[in-house]
């Protein structure tokens, strides 16, 4: 497959680094965002959209990752807007998606305590006339007192549920990189059935996956430029760090995880979006997200010395992000049991 961006892709990453470039930050951002029509993309044409594609969004993701910027772009996009679009009928995707414009969020709930991307989810939706009541506890939920809608996989299929319903009892929880987090109990919650069946659960997570894959691409790839530019004006006994040897290869090192996670990411979103077993390609992705992400997080920090650790110098938000990427996909031993399994099954 071809890995370079088509001029769509190019277009959305120029636009997203202009914004990015100016230095705004948190609402302020993501208004410009939803300003430039960025939250829109995926947006059937019926609905003002371009109709665009889960690895076209995910160029824009990697962008908002390059810059580390805390903003509810893989939430919204990634958790919300690209299954929406995909699993949503045309009335629901016209009642729900019209708020883009102005900024409305949205959020899924990916992990139950102990079992990310839960197969099947324990959480339990009723029906009770045309609505569904949900029952069950969520953890690790990104930006959900904000949402205009949580995405909730059940074990009858992806459930709608307003985080201001009766039923809904949000409680924060920390993250690393200070992003609003919460762990969400639902107790016969009212809520709206978006798609049934297992698959649709699982539809939702190969989006959510491919999503967050495109934002730790970025991620990295950022910290990386960051790095290099340290140690190349960065001088120690009269030459730039970046001459010495041991430095040399330990940023070669972080180099190649973040290539080696680029066209991971990319293959499995474009296999994603083109309706492809993505699965296996999936699954390594997130374990080279869980295990090699941070490790290299680390090697940068070293690299830094001091200053890698100051909360006023921008790589403690590549880093704490990145764990909370790490976690949110459930960790490097599950993955790795997941990717061994695969395997071994083959």
């Amino acid at each position: 497959m071809d890995f370079t961006r088509d001029e769509t892709q190019e277009a959305i990453a120029q636009v997203a680094t202009g914004l990015l470039d100016r230095d705004l930050e948190g609402d302020a951002l993501w208004r410009a965002f939803a300003e430039a029509d960025l939250l829109t993309l995926a947006l059937p044409e019926r609905l003002g959209g371009e109709g665009l594609s889960v690895t076209d969004v995910g160029a824009l993701l990697t962008e908002v990752g390059r810059s580390a910027a805390v903003i509810p772009a893989l939430a919204t996009l990634g958790f919300g807007v690209l299954p929406l679009v995909a699993l949503g009928d045309e009335r629901q995707q016209g009642e729900l998606l019209s708020g883009l414009a102005d900024g409305r969020t949205f959020t899924a709930a990916l992990a139950e305590p102990g079992r990310p991307f839960p197969a099947p989810p324990s959480v339990t939706a009723v029906a009770e006339g045309s609505d569904y009541l949900v029952t069950g506890c969520v953890v690790a939920v990104p930006y959900a007192e904000g949402a205009h809608r949580i995405l909730v996989p059940t074990d009858v299929g992806v459930v709608l549920v307003q985080p201001g319903s009766d039923g809904v009892s949000l409680t924060p929880t920390p993250s690393s990189s200070g992003s609003p987090e919460f762990a969400v109990t639902f107790d016969g919650a009212r809520g709206e059935l978006l798609a049934g069946g297992p698959e649709a659960v699982q539809q939702l997570y190969r989006i959510a996956l491919a999503s967050i894959g495109a934002v730790a691409d970025g991620l990295l790839s950022g910290a990386t430029l960051l790095a290099g530019g340290h140690l190349a004006t960065r001088q120690q006994f009269g030459k730039p760090l970046a001459t010495f040897q041991a430095v040399a290869q330990q940023i070669a090192d972080v180099y190649v995880t973040s290539r080696t996670l680029h066209v991971s990411a990319l293959s499995a979103s474009w296999r994603v979006s083109q309706g492809l077993d993505a699965q296996d390609d999936l699954d390594v992705m997130a374990y080279w997200i869980a295990a090699e992400v941070p490790a290299a997080m680390q090697v940068l920090h070293h690299l830094h010395g001091g200053i890698g650790v100051d909360v006023t110098y921008p790589l403690h938000r590549y880093y704490s992000t990145a764990k909370d990427l790490a976690r949110l996909v459930g960790g490097a031993s599950y993955r790795l049991d997941l990717v061994g399994a695969r395997c071994s099954s083959i």
